[in-house]
């Protein structure tokens, strides 16, 4: 069974930086690959970028040069980078194991112009 929490959503300029956090309780998070997702509203939840548990991340188009996706293993933690935010970047955001079709309750991110 999985748990997971995220937080640091808010409400950002154009332009600006946001880091989102996602606490994970889970055995063996170490070896699970992990993701962030959103999903604007009205839309369809996809996928920002992922991790594998040793670390090699992997991103969707819109997020690669903006966003970096990292872990620390130890502390359960997945973390989302997110700078130069855009209006489109505006939408709830989500982590979970890739496998796992358990989600939070998700983070808000509002970027305003």
């Amino acid at each position: 069974q999985v748990q997971l929490v995220e937080s640091g959503g808010g409400f950002v300029q154009v332009g600006g930086f946001l880091r989102l956090s996602c606490h994970v309780t889970l055995q063996e998070f170490a070896s699970e690959a992990m993701g962030w997702f959103r999903q604007a509203s009205g839309g369809q939840r996809e996928l920002v970028a992922s991790i594998t548990g040793s670390g090699w991340p992997n991103y969707a188009n819109f997020a690669r040069d903006r966003f970096i996706i990292s872990r620390d293993n130890a502390l359960q933690k997945v973390y989302l980078d997110m700078k130069g935010l855009k209006v489109e970047d505006t939408a709830v955001y989500y982590c979970k194991p890739i496998w796992s079709g358990t989600w939070g309750q998700g983070t808000q991110v509002i970027v305003s112009s």
